[in-house]
Formats: C-alpha cells, sequence, structure tokens
C-alpha cells in the first residue's frame, strides 16, 4: 500500500449548468428549505437540485446527474452514466469500492477529517464505562451496593492517568481521541499508514514500521482505522498475544477489523484486559454472540457516529465543494479509491 500522501484532486469544471440529485440517509434524514438553498446557490446559476428520501428513488432522476450527494450502491451507480462526482454522507466508504465504481473516473469525496469529535466522545464514554466499572454498576442496579459486588468493583477499577494509549490510524478520530487522552492525563503515541503531522499531545506519528511496537506498549490500544483489504481482521490471536497484560482495545470505526473468535478467545483467557467497542465483527451482534457474556467487554449498537453537527458539518463541505468545482479548485475530503480511505 502506498504510504506517500494523495496530492489534491480537480474535477474538470462544467460546461453547463449542474444536475445535483440529493439521497437522504441515516446520517442526512433531512433537508430543511434553508440547506437546499444552500446547496442551490452553491451549484451555481440555472443548477437543477432533486432531493429524494432514499438512494433507490433516486434511479429515476440518476441519468442526468452530474453530483450525487449521499449513498450510491451499485444499482444507482449504473444508472447515472453522466457521474463524475460523489460527495458520501457516510464516514467509512468501504461500500462504494465495488469494481465499477474503481475503475470509473468518477471522484469520491466524503467526512474525512470531520466525525472525530464525536467518535472521540463515544470512545472516552465507553473506555470509562469499562475502566471505572460503570457499565457493571449500571446493569447490577440495587444489587450493586452488596459489598460483594462493591468490593468488586472497586478492587478492579482503573485511572487513566499515566497509562498509555496507543492510535491505530492517526486523522481525525485518531487526533481527537489523542487530545482526550492528554486531558486525562494519558501519554499518548500514534501510528498511521501515510506520513502525517504530529498534533494534539502527540511527538510523532510512527508509520507501518511502528505498529508492532505500538501494539506492544500501549495499555490501550484505539483503532482509527478504515476499513480496507489490509485492516480486515487484523486483530487476530497473534495480535492480540502481543498486547500486554490487562491491555484494552477500544473500537468506534469498523468492527470487521477484529477477528470475532480471536476477540472472544483473547477475553476467555484473559490476554487483554478488556474491550469497549461500538462496532462488532458482525453486525447486528447475534443474540447468542459469546461477547454479550464478558463483563469486562462494554459495547454499544454502533452509535458512535450520531451528532447534531455531524449533518450540517458535512452539507457545508459539499457546498464548498460545489464552489471549487466550478471554479476548478481542489476538493476536500478526497478519497483514495485505491486504499479505500
Amino acid at each position: 500500500m502506498s504510504q506517500s500522501t494523495p496530492g489534491p484532486t480537480i474535477v474538470a469544471a462544467p460546461d453547463a449548468p449542474l444536475n445535483v440529485l440529493v439521497t437522504k440517509t441515516l446520517t442526512l434524514p433531512d433537508v430543511t428549505p434553508e440547506e437546499e438553498g444552500m446547496i442551490a446557490e452553491a451549484a451555481g446559476p440555472d443548477a437543477i437540485v432533486n432531493i429524494v428520501d432514499r438512494p433507490r428513488d433516486g434511479v429515476p432522476l440518476a441519468a442526468d446527474a452530474d453530483v450525487i450527494l449521499g449513498i450510491v450502491p451499485q444499482w444507482l451507480f449504473e444508472a447515472a452514466p453522466r457521474l463524475r462526482w460523489i460527495h458520501a454522507t457516510a464516514s467509512g466508504v468501504d461500500m462504494f469500492m465495488y469494481p465499477a465504481f474503481l475503475e470509473s473516473d468518477v471522484v469520491l469525496t466524503g467526512e474525512k477529517g470531520l466525525v472525530g469529535s464525536h467518535l472521540a466522545d463515544h470512545a472516552f464514554g465507553l473506555l470509562l464505562a469499562l475502566v471505572r466499572r460503570i457499565a457493571t454498576a449500571v446493569k447490577l442496579g440495587p444489587e450493586g451496593w452488596d459489598n460483594d459486588h462493591r468490593e468488586r468493583m472497586r478492587y478492579s477499577e482503573l485511572e487513566l492517568e499515566g497509562l498509555t494509549m496507543g492510535i491505530l490510524g492517526f486523522g481525525g478520530t485518531g487526533r481527537h481521541l489523542a487530545r482526550r487522552a492528554v486531558a486525562f492525563g494519558m501519554k499518548v503515541q500514534a501510528m498511521d499508514l501515510y506520513p502525517v503531522s504530529p498534533s494534539d499531545g502527540v511527538d510523532s506519528v510512527g508509520g507501518p514500521e511502528a505498529l508492532a511496537d505500538i501494539v506492544a506498549t500501549s495499555d490501550v490500544l484505539a483503532v482509527g482505522l478504515p476499513l480496507t483489504d489490509a485492516t480486515k481482521r487484523m486483530f487476530d490471536d497473534e495480535m492480540f498475544a502481543s498486547m500486554p497484560d490487562g491491555a484494552i482495545l477500544l473500537n468506534v470505526t469498523r468492527g470487521e477489523i477484529i477477528d470475532g473468535p480471536s476477540l472472544e478467545r483473547a477475553l476467555l483467557n484473559g490476554t487483554i484486559g478488556g474491550a469497549a467497542l461500538d462496532v462488532a465483527p458482525v453486525e447486528p451482534l447475534p443474540a447468542n454472540s459469546p461477547l454479550w457474556g464478558f463483563e469486562n467487554c462494554v459495547m454499544t449498537p454502533h452509535t458512535a457516529g450520531a451528532s447534531q453537527h455531524r449533518a450540517r458539518r458535512n452539507l457545508e463541505r459539499f457546498c464548498r465543494n460545489l464552489v471549487a468545482l466550478r471554479e476548478g479548485r481542489a476538493l476536500e475530503g478526497v478519497v483514495d479509491k485505491q486504499t479505500g480511505f
């Protein structure tokens, strides 16, 4: 996988008024009249803006679309022969990586760097629920006051001050995680596939060669990676065995990065100290999954991506990109289709 940072991406300016198709999604549940006006203004004079409630409703309108904002399954992509650019309403873009799209000249942009703050908030909520035994206390309810339960919780609670957080993937989510970790008095180390500048309390960011050392020396190992062929099921028995005794796995990005049976074995055998997860190896996680039964595994049902600010932030980026498209300037949030992020 290339480790050079992609250069600016410029889409050729259109020679006719833009035709823009907007498909509402889970992360763009509505478009207000004001926001529709923002899109129309950014798209330029005489632009056509069509807004539909779901991607399927966009099929009859896709033939004339130059730009789509939303999610574009292969059947919608195949209905849009004029398409030149997609702006995704999703932080993970693995659902776009079908051959017809990869082999096309259509550019993909999205929320890269915009979703880190609320994902990091959620990650620390899960981490605190685990290390301070908050999840255990909530589950116990009144029984938590029983002296045996109270003592067991008190004796097993951890303080974050002085622990080391290792961050795999130092993009938007990773940087926001680092900022919060430093505020809790943690030491932070990070790696990324691309050369990136250190910030937010991280003195240096290693490349792929730093992975093994970070995994072996982090009390909390935070996953900020996209799902690609290279990262799928990368957390296997060997990876868990290389983590320090008592280390905690923290993941709010993509569940398929973890091999489910390997995680179950690591928790059962005490290979790791715990897991704090918003994403699961299989979603929805079946009711009979052993992961539900581990006291040292705290989970939420892939809800970390929610924020009252998310849709507006991405919509504003989309509008800036519409103007950049018309003016022949580089777009923000470009996804490298070959690496998948």
